[in-house]
């Protein structure tokens, strides 16, 4: 299946001057020094490459992103989502994305529903009899309520909206969140009653509902902006007393007793970065550690046996493997509860698989699937979501066996973006044991030329339900085929996590792992910092924050202070729409990106990630090299690797030319210097006058030019850029291949020459950003740093422009407060530009 994000298409034009923008109207000329007038190719129909969402949207949170990777649920081999039956010892999980029904004192585990769809989060009926659960069909969850002795099922909350968190009271009547009014709300529905009816209205998001066995009080999660709450609410006044309150509190799941008397909750540890087990009086108070006191666990989704006396939770172990715990509810040491045997009525086989590339078994990103098309996967692998296309997938070494119910399995495999994914199908006999390979064959292997690929922007843990260590990414690297990493250490509000990965590496021969900062001024704009031998104190300051809440501190300062350690900065997720000057002020740039690229204060642009628009980031950079400021494009997904719902490391990257070199230092020292192109898809191999991306060719009025493009995505366009505009397009095939154009084009006396690949608004493995997209390094014409009078003068105007936009929000950001060291930033990068313009 494929997302459906949101998207919206600008219909004003841009200026005739714009760089970066393809002309719209086929009678638009170019600039008179180039040879070659064509129209080219727009970019894709849809208008922003940022993700948005694949579930319906909910207003009042954030980004949707988190909502989907925090608060919808998780599939994994093992047991989630405990549920202790109320009339005997049996406890309801969810596990291999269907409900089972586990005797403790056996060990055995009995399938209860089956299909396609995902089931999770059970909650029974107080006579036992029932079982309500969130059925996830890739696209939305219903609530669905299914009667253990017959079978049958019934859609209780559904439609086109989130249903989730099924609850219900002692008299029978049916709790959850709903998204029926466009927040998510707690509604509820009383056996018998026609429709349900909503029990809150606030802003944000109500979830996870625990009725009181008084009748007259409801305790849940609230996120309303400011600290998540766990609250009591008084059903009959509205009134509510918070009993927990932290920030990004993302495995947050309250859990009432059932005398109401006390709620367990798990919470970020008080040390580590793991989290606490803790219960509180329903009436308020100190809470009570019952697990979690070495800050290294991750108790998930509590829940109370039907007397009071025990707390069942799931956590993963360090091999990410779920497992059911216990604990005494007066505190004491937590038991692991195997699970013996796996009764999944009715047959099932192994299925063994086999990938390859080059003729050599080689690790890959899997897709199994069964006959229903219900995802698998390994008992002993970490399982992902792709949110654009709905994919589950796990990581497989290049031999790995699942176990799947017997018949018809499928079986796709990608390797990176180099090779075309391939899918095959298996017989699966019952009880035996069938093998499928799948040979991945590349459309180039760019190692063979000398070049390097990396990832600059993801996180191994950011409030997920695992808890990774560095070498859990090599696994990642290696089904992915990418060669650097830099996975980045970044605050959690305020907290600041993983220290102690800082300056961890993996050795000197790729795939080559060294931790990377993000440093955050959300008001200013993050910034990543590669390459650094300590790290940069304070990670945040700014608007927002309790502590540094007004530091007068320019992002200018960071990248000064990265340089003076060797490393390098770059602005992450900078644009977040296309056209971003097509708004007066431009007001979705970063507030400080400008002021930092005018001054020469910034290395790098991330051209490439998941949560930002290609063309919109590209927009932005084209002026800046337009000022002769040599900043060089990076790409990085920005994926949290410890969630469920989230894409692939390398599935945005760059490709670094190093001339054979594997080292991270000369890597660094070529990422630097721009011999590089950024891709979530198209491969660009470059040469102007036989320079390649960071080099330099004469300023003499001609050059020649040759373009490689090899592809397994889909490509409508490739163009050649000279000064940001469209210099020479060509329409591609738009199948999975390689190609060659090669010509000469007149220059003018400085600036540079990029090309550019883009492809329609469609998703598809290995890819999975929202539309394709290529770009090299520029090739500088006569000296790097060049410019063209021309370019430069309306360069220098439009960042004037968008720099009083970014002045006027920087002081309304800091409101009264004393900040000339950023006043004084901000004056000299206006002073700057207006030098330019002769003013």
């Amino acid at each position: 299946m494929r997302a459906a994000p949101s998207r919206t298409r600008s219909d004003r034009l841009p200026l005739a001057a714009v760089p970066g923008s393809p002309p719209k109207r086929a009678t638009r000329a170019l600039a008179a020094v180039l040879t070659v007038i064509v129209t080219a190719t727009a970019l894709p129909a849809s208008a922003e490459a940022q993700w948005t969402n694949r579930y319906p949207r909910v207003q009042g949170y954030g980004h949707q992103v988190y909502l989907e990777g925090y608060e919808l649920p998780t599939l994994a081999a093992g047991p989630l989502d405990p549920a202790p039956s109320p009339v005997d010892g049996t406890v309801a999980v969810a596990a291999r994305g269907w409900i089972w029904l586990v005797e403790p004192s056996t060990g055995v585990a009995r399938r209860i529903t089956q299909g396609p769809h995902v089931d999770s989060r059970p909650a029974w009926s107080p006579d036992g009899r029932s079982l309500a659960f969130v059925r996830d069909d890739g696209r939305d969850l219903d609530v669905v309520v299914l009667d253990i002795a017959s079978g049958t099922e019934r859609v209780v909350a559904g439609g086109p909206v989130l249903e989730m968190d099924p609850a219900y009271d002692a008299g029978g009547t049916l709790y959850w969140s709903s998204g029926a009014d466009g927040t998510l709300d707690i509604w509820r529905m009383a056996p018998g009653a026609a429709a349900p009816e909503p029990v809150t209205s606030a802003g944000g998001i109500e979830l996870r509902p625990q009725p009181h066995p008084d009748g007259r009080r409801l305790v849940y999660l609230a996120k309303r902006g400011g600290p998540d709450r766990v609250v009591v609410r008084d059903l009959d006044t509205g009134t509510e007393r918070v009993l927990h309150d932290g920030a990004i509190l993302s495995q947050l799941r309250p859990a009432l007793s059932p005398d109401g008397s006390r709620v367990a909750f798990a919470t970020p540890a008080a040390h580590g970065d793991g989290w606490e087990l803790r219960v509180v009086s329903v009436d308020g108070g100190p809470s009570v550690l019952l697990a979690g006191a070495d800050g290294q666990r991750l108790p998930l989704a509590p829940a109370w046996s039907a007397d009071g006396s025990t707390i069942w939770f799931a956590e993963a172990d360090r091999d990410e493997r779920m497992g059911l715990w216990r604990v005494s509810s007066d505190g004491g040491p937590s038991h692991r509860v195997p699970i013996a045997s796996w009764n999944w009525e009715g047959a099932t086989g192994r299925l063994r698989i086999h990938t390859r590339s080059a003729g050599s078994t080689a690790p890959a990103r899997l897709h199994v699937a069964d006959a229903d098309g219900h995802p698998t996967v390994a008992d002993d692998r970490q399982a992902w979501f792709d949110g654009q296309t709905g994919t589950v997938f796990f990581y497989s070494s290049g031999v790995v066996e699942v176990e799947v119910p017997a018949g018809t399995a499928t079986v796709t495999a990608a390797r990176g973006l180099t090779s075309a994914p391939v899918t095959r199908t298996a017989d699966v006999p019952a009880g035996g044991v069938a093998d499928v390979s799948l040979d991945l064959s590349p459309v180039w292997t760019p190692s063979d030329d000398g070049w390097m690929s990396g990832d600059h922007h993801f996180h191994l843990n950011y409030g997920g339900p695992y808890r990774l260590d560095p070498p859990d990414a090599e696994a990642y690297l290696a089904g992915e085929d990418l060669d650097v990493a830099t996975p980045v250490l970044a605050n959690l509000h305020n907290r600041f996590g993983e220290q102690e990965f800082w300056g961890w590496s993996n050795g000197g021969s790729p795939p080559l792992i060294r931790f990377a900062q993000e440093v955050r001024s959300h008001f200013l704009g993050h910034m990543g910092l590669l390459g650094t031998q300590d790290l940069y104190w304070p990670w945040v300051w700014g608007p927002g924050y309790e502590v540094y809440g007004h530091d007068d501190r320019t992002n200018a300062e960071v990248t000064r202070w990265a340089r003076a350690q060797g490393g390098m900065s770059t602005y992450v997720h900078p644009v977040s729409g296309p056209e971003p000057f097509a708004t007066d002020g431009a007001p979705r740039l970063p507030v400080a990106m400008v002021a930092d690229a005018v001054l020469g204060d910034l290395d790098a642009l991330e051209l490439v990630c998941l949560w930002s628009d290609e063309a919109g980031s590209a927009d932005a950079w084209y002026r800046f090299l337009n000022l002769g400021r040599t900043v060089v494009p990076t790409a990085g997904t920005d994926v949290m690797t410890d969630f469920f719902r989230t894409m692939a490391v390398g599935t945005t990257r760059i490709y670094v030319h190093t001339d054979g070199r594997t080292d991270f230092e000369s890597y660094l020292d070529a990422l630097r210097a721009g011999r590089s192109f950024v891709t979530n898809g198209p491969l660009l191999d470059l040469r102007v006058d036989d320079a390649r991306p960071g080099g330099v060719v004469d300023a003499d009025g001609s050059v020649r030019w040759s373009l490689d493009l090899h592809t397994v995505v889909p490509v409508d366009s490739v163009q050649i850029l000279v000064n940001g505009r469209v210099a020479w397009a060509a329409a591609a095939s738009g199948g999975a291949g390689s190609t060659s154009w090669s010509g000469t084009l007149d220059v003018p006396s400085g600036g540079w020459v990029a090309a550019r690949a883009t492809g329609p608004a469609t998703t598809a493995w290995p890819a999975m950003d929202s539309y394709a997209f290529g770009h090299t390094s520029p090739v500088w014409i006569g000296t790097v740093g060049s410019v063209d009078p021309a370019a430069e003068q309306q360069a220098a105007r439009e960042l004037l422009d968008a720099l009083d936009g970014a002045s006027a929000r920087l002081r309304a950001g800091y409101g009264t407060a004393d900040i000339p060291r950023l006043e004084r930033h901000f004056a000299e990068a206006r002073a700057v530009l207006e030098r330019i313009l002769g003013g």
